[in-house]
């Protein structure tokens, strides 16, 4: 069979779950940025202790909508409200299905009254390209795919670069890079800085918690601009760590945003048929993969909606999208709730120790982060109970101690002692897994944020607010 098309690959596999769980794609990658610069733990330390630069420029997809129907057509597709999305602002912008399954997110920028771009993972990206080519919206899309992981020494080119600086010494160089006190940027909201001889726009942001902008422009301006940065660092004494991709992916350990639910789009007729024909066959969502500890032969049991993941407070009733008569129906039921947990230290010593020993041994926690799949699902048992999924882990040397950000049912409290199932309990056609038995690790449920700095001092977000 001709695997034209996600539909055609998953009738070849037999189901979704089948696909994603045996897929060959291997480690989630973040593409061309050094794992380390210095080394990881002193890079996590520094978002804490002075000040760090992350570049952003080569993970994520932008797109860039424009024309005269553009905010129509988009607050159609996502879950929010464009009533108070005047120029220079950004937006978490969060789609839904039909059925109320998140497909993804991304940043959502505005330039112009009729001008946006989002920035984010492959699921969001595809699901608006997918809507602009099936309707007939005035509106044009540019779409720039996140960078090759494996690029083999080919060149590599963006349409922007895109870097954020932030630490409790972010400050000392932004007012050297701008020449001068930079403007009171106002919690995502964007404004105009200068760094050295360049122009750049600038958002209000903090991805792990600590005060921050993001800056970005011209691809071609990328060695000025960081080097810049670099030496503006240097000349006010700030101690700046550039931040690896070891180290990257895991600052939202502490502040709390799960970056990788699945597209909740893998079953379901109508308009989601229609989109299963559109996506290629090797598009994220063909080749992507699920690992952890829970397993089911039913892929809507892998979803999660606006609720769960704490997006609800900005749901935009008062309009019309995609998803909202199903969120409707969701709003009334018990839903389960986003938290972090903290893995024991002397049940991750014990993983770790297996390898060390004769037999098969546990699954390996990888460090900083085990990033074994595009979608982790490990199963959080009270007792006999199951009672919730751990959706992303990692190792935070600032808090010394194993994370992970996860869903739990709505009885469960802060303080409460769970049991997480570490390792698969299958052989599996994924080339990450290797021959392993499962661990049981105790976790205790925390705040999410995690971070004390992201909880007490952030803007009114997603990251503070419930998710009713």
């Amino acid at each position: 069979m001709t695997q034209e098309n996600l539909s055609t690959v998953l009738e070849a596999h037999g189901s979704a779950v089948k696909l994603l769980r045996n897929s060959k794609i291997g480690m989630y990658i973040y593409p061309v940025v050094a794992a380390e610069f210095t080394n990881w733990r002193s890079e996590q330390a520094a978002w804490r202790d002075s000040a760090v630069l992350f570049d952003q420029t080569h993970h994520m997809d932008e797109l860039i909508v424009e024309g005269p129907d553009a905010a129509e057509f988009l607050e159609n597709i996502g879950i929010n409200s464009f009533a108070n999305f005047d120029l220079n602002r950004a937006k978490h912008f969060v789609p839904v299905t039909p059925a109320g399954h998140v497909v993804g997110d991304m940043i959502i920028f505005r330039e112009r009254a009729d001008k946006f771009i989002l920035v984010g993972r492959a699921p969001t990206a595809n699901w608006v390209r997918f809507h602009q080519a099936v309707g007939n919206s005035k509106v044009r899309l540019i779409h720039d795919p996140r960078s090759d992981g494996r690029p083999d020494g080919k060149a590599v080119y963006r349409s922007h670069y895109r870097f954020q600086i932030q630490g409790p010494d972010a400050a000392k160089i932004f007012d050297r890079i701008n020449g001068g006190p930079v403007p009171q940027v106002k919690f995502f909201h964007v404004d105009r800085i200068n760094v050295g001889s360049r122009r750049v726009q600038a958002l209000r942001h903090g991805m792990a918690g600590a005060p921050g902008l993001e800056i970005w422009g011209p691809y071609a301006d990328k060695h000025y601009v960081q080097t810049t940065i670099i030496e503006a660092a240097r000349d006010v004494g700030v101690d700046l760590h550039l931040v690896g991709s070891r180290a990257y992916s895991t600052n939202t350990l502490e502040s709390g945003w799960i970056p990788s639910p699945l597209p909740g789009i893998y079953t379901g007729g109508g308009m989601l048929a229609e989109y299963r024909d559109w996506l290629a066959a090797d598009s994220y969502e063909a080749v992507g993969s699920i690992g952890g500890s829970f397993v089911s032969d039913d892929i809507e049991d892998y979803y999660v909606n606006p609720f769960e993941l704490g997006y609800g407070f900005y749901i935009g009733w008062k309009t019309d999208f995609i998803g909202k008569n199903a969120l409707a129906e969701l709003r009334e039921r018990d839903n389960r709730k986003k938290v972090t947990l903290e893995w024991n230290r002397d049940d991750v010593l014990k993983v770790i120790a297996s390898s060390f020993e004769d037999g098969t041994p546990y699954k390996w926690i990888d460090f900083p982060q085990p990033n074994y799949a595009s979608t982790s699902a490990d199963r959080l048992m009270d007792g006999d109970r199951m009672a919730g999924i751990s959706m992303f882990s990692g190792y935070s040397f600032n808090e010394r101690c194993m994370l992970s950000l996860g869903v739990v049912d709505s009885d469960v409290e802060i303080g409460d002692q769970l049991t997480l199932i570490w390792g698969e309990p299958e052989t599996s056609g994924k080339t990450s897994t290797e021959p392993h038995r499962q661990a049981e690790i105790r976790v205790r449920v925390a705040p999410t944020p995690y971070s004390r700095e992201a909880r007490e001092n952030y803007a009114d977000s997603w990251r503070t607010k419930s998710g009713t």
